[in-house]
């Protein structure tokens, strides 16, 4: 497939919904492909030819967007406050701190025998910033399997239904106690490069 097919309808996604599952590797004319632990090997495959150029752009969208900070001023216009370059990149002090405030375990399903990631309850691409008060611990098939979904509407999803009967009436308790807290939660405006 061209990239530019690709981007045109998937390059938002890329590092939320697209997600990195495992590195090629090639020598002496063959490719070696190796997934991380639970990727499915049976999921359809995609080849994406890409120019130096757009493999940039590529890269620059699964990490690193520009960024606008917008705030109310006393005239009550919105003026910008913060330019700057953003990463998806979450600081490891503050995932172990989730990590720790969640007991190591997904906030989701309750496993805590897999490895763990963080997820932002609003959405980094809504302007969700990374702030312990904005993640929970999830682990990886939870977090790629509630994508960009709002998080009012993943706790409404069959999924995170079906997997939260591990936690306790109390655990989901205040799952659905953090809907609350998302007003307070800041926001900033990220703005893609379109193509």
């Amino acid at each position: 497939m061209k990239f530019s097919d690709f981007a045109d309808k998937h390059l938002l996604d890329l590092g939320h919904t697209i997600q990195f599952a495992g590195g090629i590797w090639s020598s002496e004319g063959k490719l070696y492909i190796c997934l991380l632990p639970d990727e499915d090997v049976n999921l359809p495959q995609e080849f994406l030819e890409m120019t130096q150029e757009e493999w940039t752009e590529f890269l620059l969208q699964t990490d690193v967007l520009n960024v606008e900070a917008l705030v109310e001023g006393e005239n009550g216009k919105i003026a910008k406050a913060i330019f700057r370059k953003s990463q998806r990149q979450i600081a490891q002090n503050v995932s172990w701190q989730v990590f720790r405030r969640d007991a190591y375990h997904c906030r989701y399903c309750g496993r805590g025998d897999v490895p763990l990631t963080v997820d932002h309850l609003v959405l980094w691409e809504d302007g969700g910033p990374s702030i312990p008060e904005n993640l929970v611990a999830a682990d990886k098939r939870c977090n790629k399997t509630r994508g960009n979904l709002p998080y009012g509407q993943w706790l409404n999803h069959p999924y995170y239904k079906k997997v939260s009967r591990n936690l306790t009436e109390e655990q989901r308790e205040k799952n659905r106690a953090l809907l609350g807290t998302l007003p307070n939660i800041p926001r900033m405006i990220h703005k893609p490069k379109h193509r």
